[in-house]
């Protein structure tokens, strides 16, 4: 019922309210939870629970179907002081994919698109896709960075990805706070303690010049795709013809 009236009510503390329960009830639906961090910075501040939540939520994120990338920012988001409008958080958002892809493969996501792409090649360059091995190649799989990689780069990746998720649990275990700051410089720590590549610049192609290379390239090979292309009736129709005829 306070709920139902304060989505109701047209006022400034209304419309703090509704920010509030938004965001709260999005966190339960997503998590099944909601961790308070208000409450647990006061009086004993971060409390066991605190801890104990946090590391059910890593657990949660190393167990998820995200994307490496996402789950290095879903850990992000768990910060003590996280906020989603600060500039820190912003750029971390923007650069994380890349640092990953260079800690990789010496290049940003837009740079290994960008080299990849090409129609002449097998499978236009791509390694993997939705559809992978036997179906066609979507005009969406192409803007993919990881659709490019290696199994050696992707076995990599995870490695990279599994092992800091391995030391953001063994820190919650520990009770050990994180807030953004610590979270964007822990990054850089740990890829340098890896002896991966740190990103110092946004690299040399934009996003917008890697999906324009990418997409034009598949326009070319889409033509010899489709004419190429086989599909489950096309095979079975094909073994139905080469069938020898009974007398």
């Amino acid at each position: 019922a306070i709920i139902a009236v304060g989505y109701r009510v047209n006022s400034h503390r209304a419309t703090q309210f509704r920010i509030w329960a938004t965001q709260t009830l999005k966190e339960f639906i997503i998590k099944g939870f909601v961790l308070d961090d208000g409450r647990l910075k006061q009086g004993k501040k971060f409390g066991r629970d605190y801890f104990d939540e946090l590391l059910e939520r890593i657990r949660d994120i190393r167990s998820s179907e995200r994307r490496f990338y996402q789950k290095i920012t879903d850990i992000y988001a768990l910060a003590a002081d996280y906020s989603n409008n600060t500039s820190i958080t912003k750029d971390f958002f923007a650069t994380v994919q890349n640092k990953l892809h260079w800690a990789i493969t010496g290049k940003t996501a837009a740079e290994t698109i960008y080299n990849a792409a090409d129609a002449s090649q097998l499978h236009m360059g791509l390694t993997n896709w939705k559809q992978s091995p036997d179906g066609k190649i979507q005009k969406s799989d192409v803007t993919i960075a990881k659709n490019y990689l290696s199994e050696n780069h992707i076995l990599k990746l995870n490695r990279i990805v599994s092992a800091y998720l391995d030391l953001a649990e063994s820190r919650a275990e520990s009770g050990i706070i994180m807030n953004m700051e610590d979270w964007q410089k822990f990054l850089n720590q740990f890829l340098d303690l890896s002896n991966s590549p740190i990103l110092q610049h946004k690299g040399i192609i934009t996003a917008m010049e890697a999906q324009l290379k990418a997409e034009t390239e598949y326009e070319t090979y889409k033509i010899v795709q489709d004419q190429l292309f086989e599909s489950d009736f096309d095979k079975e129709i094909k073994k139905m013809l080469g069938k020898p005829k009974h007398k």
